[in-house]
């Protein structure tokens, strides 16, 4: 395979050095996106793990809380279980903010006040299982955000890394071997010259020397 060289390149002195810098340049560059490139892959799996541990806690709260549901509607039928959920209060507003994870802009739910553990309703006509049902879902609305949050974090991550490896691999595979097959050419064309130059100053040494003669 012919290595490819930068295009429009003089092989001159000059241009060598400036080709030198530019693959230092370029060397370093790449040692710092694959260390970046590292760390974010790193962070990710972490946010993985969590993401993980969050879903597995929620299953499990999801049926604990639906048990609970079924239980008060058992004890006190689903009429009165529904016009009990009417009486409970709104969530509240969430807003969108930016986080940052390593210079990567993150979404951020700015989660609402938690709700109060005391239910909305009577107690009289209700009971326990109904209280368990309501402070269940209440905190399930917590980490369903936080879990939302998680998954958006993911996203911009996995983004992030996908940029990350193409510069990566445009600096490994393109830049980077052309500069040295540039420095290499510049470099042969330059010992080529010095060696006509050579050839030349001894061809008219001779000449001189055979015209003083």
């Amino acid at each position: 395979m012919v290595e490819q060289i930068i295009e429009g390149v003089n092989p001159t002195r000059m241009e060598l050095l400036e080709i030198k810098k530019k693959l230092i340049l370029a060397e370093k560059g790449h040692k710092l996106l694959e260390e970046k490139r590292d760390a974010l892959v790193e962070k990710f799996f972490g946010v993985i793990d969590k993401r993980n541990d969050l879903k597995k806690n929620l299953d499990e709260d999801f049926r604990d809380a639906f048990n609970s549901l079924m239980q008060a509607q058992m004890i006190l039928g689903e009429k009165k279980v529904e016009d009990a959920s009417f009486l409970t209060q709104d969530v509240g507003e969430v807003s969108l903010d930016n986080d940052n994870i390593m210079g990567v802009k993150v979404p951020k739910i700015n989660i609402p006040i938690k709700q109060s553990s005391i239910p909305p309703y009577g107690f009289f006509e209700t009971c326990a299982s109904l209280d368990d049902a309501y402070r269940k879902f209440n905190t399930l609305i917590q980490k369903l955000l936080e879990l939302a949050e998680v998954e958006g974090s993911l996203k911009s991550l996995s983004v992030e890394i996908e940029k990350t490896k193409r510069r990566v691999n445009v600096l490994e595979n393109n830049l980077i071997p052309k500069l040295i097959a540039t420095i290499k050419y510049i470099e042969m064309k330059l010992d080529e010259h010095e060696r006509e130059d050579f050839f030349r100053r001894k061809r008219i040494k001779a000449i001189m020397e055979t015209k003083n003669m």
